[in-house]
């Protein structure tokens, strides 16, 4: 798949932009604060209705406006589909082939993106918070189901944390009722780790090929997916159901004493590990660095596996965090593959001589200028 084509109106410092895409490479060139990041998260917000800088939608909206709105025409094996995403304060607004849509988990999965910037080189050394992040973006864009288990899990987790409190506090008496909550929430959370678990096998099978590319067969890499349902209790979404169901019974007095659920799929983690050491703790910042490029290449691999489709990739200004053996393995890997937007305060060296007739724009103060073919 590709984007044909992006119109803009008042998003960000973008009053109005309409542009015409390459289905290759697309260069954006600028100095900082111009609004090549900008462009970039408009199309990131086109395919999943939220920003991956920030969770306040009101940022969006260019300062005074009311509204903002994002349209693309989007090219797919089946033909060309029309994408129009609305931004106001009475929410959102999503439009495929000029249908609103009554649900936005109806919509997300049309356009399938993938964002490459320097802060996802902290996928692997931030927190457990950012990797959980990572697959629920990912995973949910590749399926529509997981999405709504993710929605329905969130929801109930909201209500069960705020029964719980009412408990501690005395304000509720009715353990039954937790109970309920304690069911639905095992059963949304089993759906959730076992795909999870479904996908991550897949994605560790597309790092470790790409992982082992980069590093010439010197490093080997895995994943592990940490939670507390023990191994042998991982083998059917039922079983992981059953046991989560008990362990919420065995903590139900801990739970309500602290006022929160404590465990389920929204405090797992994803571990790498090279050579069988934990590359998070015990990896050098090359190790590290790899490990993230190697994750990112593959979820391309993945995506194409999962939905028929290869996706759009997002290249934030991540050139100058790699060095030049990472950058000629991630342009190799692209060229010719996917579509890829691609910010940088220059393009030189490396790239200028691995990029194949790439389509350049210089943005400047939220205005884009093509630049003419070399």
């Amino acid at each position: 798949m590709y984007l044909e084509n992006l119109e803009l109106h008042d998003f960000r410092n973008y009053e109005q932009l309409a542009v015409t895409f390459s289905q290759g490479v697309n260069v954006l060139l600028g100095e900082n604060a111009q609004g090549k990041t900008n462009l970039l998260e408009a199309i990131y917000v086109l395919a999943l209705t939220r920003s991956h800088r920030t969770a306040n939608d009101k940022e969006l909206i260019r300062w005074q406006a009311s509204t903002a709105t994002l349209k693309g025409r989007l090219h797919k094996a089946t033909g060309s589909l029309p994408l129009e995403l609305e931004l106001g304060k009475k929410g959102k607004r999503a439009r495929v082939n000029h249908l609103e849509q009554a649900k936005l988990s109806q919509y997300i999965g049309n356009l399938n993106v993938i964002v490459f910037a320097p802060e996802d080189l902290s996928i692997v050394k931030g927190a457990p918070a950012i990797r959980r992040r990572f697959m629920d973006m990912e995973f949910g864009q590749m399926s529509p189901r997981y999405l709504y288990n993710l929605s329905q899990y969130r929801a109930i987790l909201k209500q069960r944390n705020q029964y719980l409190r009412q408990l501690n506090h005395h304000e509720a008496k009715d353990k039954v009722y937790l109970g309920v909550l304690s069911d639905q929430l095992a059963a949304f959370g089993a759906e959730i780790i076992a795909k999870r678990l479904e996908l991550l096998k897949q994605l560790e099978h597309w790092a470790q090929v790409i992982h082992a590319e980069i590093t010439q067969d010197q490093e080997q890499l895995s994943f592990h997916y940490v939670t507390q349902v023990a191994a042998d209790q991982l083998t059917s979404v039922d079983q992981i159901y059953q046991t989560l169901q008990k362990m919420y019974a065995q903590q139900q007095a801990k739970e309500i004493f602290q006022g929160t659920t404590l465990l389920g799929p929204h405090r797992d983690d994803l571990q790498f590990s090279v050579n069988d050491k934990n590359v998070q703790t015990f990896g050098s910042q090359g190790q590290q660095r790899t490990t993230a490029l190697s994750v990112k290449l593959a979820e391309i691999d993945l995506m194409k596996a999962e939905t028929g489709e290869y996706p759009v990739l997002l290249l934030d200004d991540v050139l100058s965090e790699l060095d030049a053996a990472r950058q000629t393995h991630l342009l190799t890997a692209i060229q010719n593959k996917v579509q890829t937007f691609l910010t940088t305060p220059s393009l030189d060296g490396i790239a200028r001589k691995l990029i194949n007739e790439p389509k350049v724009f210089e943005v400047n103060h939220g205005i884009l200028h093509e630049e003419e073919p070399h």
